[in-house]
């Protein structure tokens, strides 16, 4: 099989996973990859702003003629793929992908939905229903529509199109947590890394945070990123000590600088997304070998629940009292206990086997 499209593994490692783990059982993957060069939030913001989306047009067709070359190769040389898996943001790839081999099984990890992504960063009317319907679009070139949660497959026109794969994390992650963790001292060290979207609740983040300090908790903070939510979180924060600010991080050192701490933060939002999703955070931050706190939601409980320490939602009270606990190195202990039991079970290998099930039964593999 072949993996294609314009995705940046570097930047959304989603797609590394799943092809190491198809790899790991077995299977040839050849990777046929343009990466477009834009994050999540500029693809985001050019199909909120209309007036960015000619620089989004012209690079996309660059990038295709180059995919149109390498297919012409790849064929050439290994003959019609068994199947076609589409990464990460291929909302358009997958039409090219169903252009390019109409008589393959187009498997969409479609881990993303743009007009739930719209509209939990603010989006509405007309941009939001255009981009549902790119959204249908694409699950609708798709043969198979790999989604993280049980709550995205639902969310498919045709759920029982949808595998659901849990996201897991790169092995650079579970290689970061090799050496030693940190040795706890009087501070406890925490991070947090992300995009500071509303699903994120980085506000959260800081409410604890700032309340966990004034009750006497020892905390050494690291926060990484930049969003929208990041000057509110700022503002509350001001005036805390022990708080770090990175506005950003390469993607080959954020593995050892999360390793390098002992807690590291999910997300904590209410938001109608928050409520769907594991982020990749939570699964690296376990691979990475640290103690996970993150929000108490029906996904996260039932991907991870028994291995990382959950608190309710948009509740930074909760938050915080969790915080000070961990603070005491029993505590903190038998939380790491409990996050080393599911390292494994967050493994490529591990988390791709529902899809190479699927394939399987459908006679690719």
């Amino acid at each position: 099989m072949i993996a294609f499209g314009t995705y940046d593994a570097a930047r959304h490692p989603r797609i590394a996973v799943l092809i190491a783990g198809l790899r790991a059982h077995g299977s040839k993957v050849t990777e046929l990859n343009r990466p477009l060069g834009f994050s999540t939030a500029e693809r985001v913001r050019m199909l909120q702003q209309p007036w960015r989306l000619p620089a989004l047009a012209i690079r996309l067709l660059l990038c295709w003629a180059g995919l149109v070359r390498d297919t012409v190769r790849q064929r050439r040389a290994e003959g019609l793929p068994g199947a076609v898996l589409v990464g990460y943001l291929g909302h358009f790839d997958v039409v090219l992908a169903r252009l390019l081999h109409p008589r393959s099984v187009i498997v969409l990890d479609h881990l993303v939905f743009a007009g739930d992504t719209a509209t939990d960063r603010g989006a509405a009317g007309l941009r939001v229903r255009l981009l549902t319907g790119l959204d249908r679009l694409a699950v609708a070139c798709a043969d198979v529509v790999v989604t993280d949660t049980e709550e995205h497959r639902q969310m498919l026109p045709d759920p029982d199109k949808g595998v659901v794969v849990l996201v897991g994390a790169p092995d650079a992650w579970r290689t970061a947590a090799s050496p030693p963790a940190a040795p706890a001292d009087e501070e406890l060290s925490v991070v947090f890394f992300g995009l500071y979207t509303p699903l994120q609740g980085a506000p959260v983040i800081a409410e604890a945070v700032r309340d966990a300090v004034a009750a006497g908790a020892a905390l050494r903070v690291t926060m990484v990123g930049a969003g929208q939510d990041l000057p509110l979180a700022c503002q509350i924060l001001a005036g805390t000590p022990g708080v770090t600010w990175h506005d950003w991080v390469e993607a080959d050192e954020l593995p050892g600088l999360v390793a390098r701490h002992q807690v590291c933060l999910g997300i904590f939002s209410d938001t109608p997304k928050g409520v769907r999703v594991v982020p990749n955070k939570v699964y690296q931050g376990l691979a990475a070998g640290c103690v996970v706190v993150t929000s108490d939601t029906p996904p996260q409980r039932r991907a991870v629940g028994e291995n990382v320490e959950l608190v309710p939602a948009a509740d930074p009270r909760a938050l915080a009292a969790a915080l000070v606990d961990l603070c005491d190195p029993a505590a903190l202990a038998a939380a790491r206990e409990r996050a080393a039991r599911g390292r494994d079970l967050i493994r490529p290998q591990v988390v791709t086997e529902p899809l190479v099930a699927e394939l399987r039964r459908r006679g690719v593999l």
